[in-house]
C-alpha cells in the first residue's frame, strides 16, 4: 500500500471532492452483484447527506492525486427509513449502531489490504465515539442471476475474516436501476455486524 495514500475526513470537509466521489460510486457499483445504472443527480443528493452530518466519516484511497477508493458511515440513527427500520423492529438502540454506507475501490487496486483498511478506520470512528455495533447491507443476487460473472466470489468469507457476521432476520429493500432495467426496482439487502464491545 505504499504508493496510496489514506485520508480520513468528517461530514462537509469532503465537499471538495463530492464530485469524484459521486463518478467512482457510479463507476464501481455498475459491476455484479450491484449492476448500478447511476444517475450523477442522485449520487449528488445521495452523498450530500453524508456531508450534512458532522458525525460522518470518509476514508479516501488516493493514488497521487486521483481518488481510486472510499468508505462512508454516519449514524444510523441518522440514515435514512429503510436501514434504522429493521433495526427498530428487532428492538436494537439505533443510536449504539455506526452504519458503513459503501466500500467502493476500483479493480486494478483491490488485493492490497485497502478494503481491510476502509474496515479498521470506521471501526475506530465508530468506536471513538462510543457506538458498540457496526453495520453494513450487502445486495444479495440469486445464484443463478444472467448477469453473475464466470467465477464470482463474493465477499463473505473476507468480512467474516474482519469479524462481521451476516444476521438474515436483519433484512430490507432499497431501489434502484440496474442495467438494461427500464425502471427502478426492489433488491434486496442483508445486514452484517461486528460488536465493538
Amino acid at each position: 500500500m505504499s504508493e496510496i495514500g489514506l485520508h480520513t475526513c468528517q461530514g462537509s470537509a469532503i465537499e471538495p471532492r463530492l464530485e469524484e466521489l459521486a463518478h467512482l460510486r457510479i463507476t464501481v457499483f455498475r459491476d455484479f452483484p450491484y449492476l448500478y445504472d447511476g444517475s450523477f443527480d442522485y449520487e449528488a443528493d445521495y452523498l450530500r447527506r453524508y456531508a450534512e452530518c458532522p458525525d460522518s466519516v470518509f476514508v479516501l484511497a488516493e493514488d497521487g492525486d486521483a481518488l481510486v477508493g472510499a468508505a462512508t458511515g454516519m449514524p444510523l440513527a441518522k440514515d435514512v427509513a429503510e436501514f434504522r427500520a429493521p433495526f427498530e423492529q428487532a428492538g436494537f438502540d439505533v443510536n449504539s449502531v455506526f452504519y458503513y454506507g459503501e466500500s467502493v475501490l476500483l479493480p486494478s487496486y483491490r488485493g492490497r489490504g485497502i478494503g481491510k483498511a476502509f474496515l479498521a478506520k470506521r471501526e475506530h470512528h465508530a468506536a471513538e465515539r462510543g457506538f458498540t455495533t457496526v453495520a453494513f447491507c450487502a445486495v444479495e443476487r440469486p445464484d443463478d442471476h444472467p448477469l453473475k460473472p464466470a467465477g464470482y466470489v463474493p465477499l463473505h468469507g473476507f468480512w467474516r475474516s474482519q469479524g462481521y457476521e451476516r444476521h438474515p432476520e436483519l433484512a430490507t429493500t432499497f431501489h434502484w436501476k440496474d442495467i438494461g432495467e427500464p425502471t427502478e426496482t426492489d433488491k434486496p439487502m442483508v445486514f452484517w455486524l461486528k460488536s465493538l464491545q
